[in-house]
């Protein structure tokens, strides 16, 4: 694609989208890269700190054609402008049909289940690589599940037929963006329940390949290879839907029988167990409530708003520490573990890196893939794995 722009960050004025700029505007300043960043307020746009000298564009969301003069300037979108059920759908059809490359950070599964009916066939054919969740949703879970059975394979000569992951330790705020999104879903199901049923099912973006892998689980158990307790954790009904649709992509390289969970590690003993099935408890409650329009609009009152995050100081003070377990098939001597390492804020200034980084790949590195949607792992999975220890802070390392 001979474009303008290598990347524009769409939704720079946001609180993520101004880290974004922030992070490429420090990180490729005196590289080859030609950006932009774009909104649908040009003088906001001006307004952020160190925007003078860059070039913006402006545009709309709902205006599909100041959508296609965008996308047809840049070889990639990148854009941080959600809920994507609300604000997403119009670029994620420009993109498919101008053959542009576009990534997210989106955890609205039903929503990228829909878009790939609408639009798959359109972006084969025009070679626009669409790549979905790729911020702390969904990139140490699908980059580590890609790394470990890269590894098996490598080692064994077989792929793990089962691999966990335990969310050990991390500091950071909870996501107004994320919230905004879950309610989002929420007042759309009020008119089409049929969503509930989506979201819930655990192979809602497979298309051809189903598993052993049932409904998610709410249940608090002591994990003996880990040594803990585990408790449900928050963002796994995004997280292993996307690694199970990397399966899928990647031609059943993880195996036909595949099984792939999350947890979060609450520690040992009795205050372990009782740490688990207080976090099971309050993530059963947060599921529930927000379905009853009163109670989700006294919640949004009083929880974070969209484009609000936390201070510079939290996000620098922010990091993230996951475990992730490898199961050989027939030899459990030969479990293989990964520690999946971030500095900063996991859902804002670890997030931001990922997901630039991630247009970067898109940008600028040779992929094996055509056109159409994909996961971070199917995409770019071995780009990534360079590219974020190296600039990113985010570490993938097999023992």
């Amino acid at each position: 694609m001979q474009r303008e722009y290598d990347l524009v960050i769409w939704g720079a004025t946001g609180f993520t989208g101004k880290l974004v700029t922030e992070y490429v505007a420090n990180q490729y300043d005196q590289s080859n890269l030609k950006w932009a960043i774009a909104g649908r307020n040009r003088q906001k746009l001006e307004g952020i700190d160190g925007a003078r000298g860059l070039n913006i564009l402006e545009a709309d969301a709902h205006d599909p054609a100041a959508l296609k003069t965008l996308v047809e300037s840049t070889r990639v979108i990148l854009t941080t402008v959600g809920p994507y059920a609300r604000y997403g759908n119009e670029l994620v059809a420009a993109c498919a049909r101008a053959g542009t490359h576009y990534c997210d950070l989106t955890g609205e599964t039903h929503w990228v289940r829909r878009m790939i009916q609408l639009h798959q066939d359109e972006a084969e054919q025009s070679g626009a690589i669409i790549v979905p969740s790729c911020g702390f949703d969904s990139i140490p879970s699908d980059l580590g599940t890609y790394a470990l059975q890269k590894e098996m394979l490598a080692r064994h000569g077989v792929a793990a037929n089962r691999v966990t992951y335990r969310a050990r330790d991390m500091r950071g705020g909870f996501s107004g963006g994320t919230i905004d999104s879950m309610m989002a879903m929420m007042e759309q199901a009020e008119d089409d329940p049929e969503l509930f049923k989506i979201a819930a099912d655990p192979y809602n973006l497979n298309f051809k390949w189903r598993g052993l892998d049932g409904l998610d689980s709410n249940r608090v158990h002591y994990d003996h290879d880990a040594d803990t307790w585990v408790a449900p954790f928050v963002m796994a009904p995004v997280n292993t839907r996307v690694v199970r649709r990397s399966n899928e992509l990647l031609d059943l390289m993880y195996g036909s029988e595949f099984c792939y969970s999350e947890g979060m590690a609450t520690g040992k003993g009795i205050q372990g167990q009782l740490a688990a099935n207080g976090v099971a408890g309050g993530l059963s409650t947060f599921n529930v409530l927000p379905r009853f329009r009163p109670i989700r609009e006294l919640m949004q009152r009083f929880l974070p708003k969209p484009g609000e995050g936390p201070s510079e100081q939290d996000i620098q003070n922010g990091y993230f520490n996951i475990e992730m377990w490898a199961y050989h098939p027939t030899d459990r001597e030969k479990t293989l573990t990964l520690d999946v390492h971030g500095k900063l804020d996991p859902g804002y200034g670890a997030t931001a890196k990922m997901l630039a980084e991630s247009a970067v790949a898109l940008a600028q590195d040779e992929l094996r893939v055509g056109g159409g949607f994909w996961t971070p792992a199917s995409a770019m999975g071995d780009a990534l794995l360079e590219r974020l220890p190296e600039h990113a802070d985010v570490t993938f390392v097999v023992r």
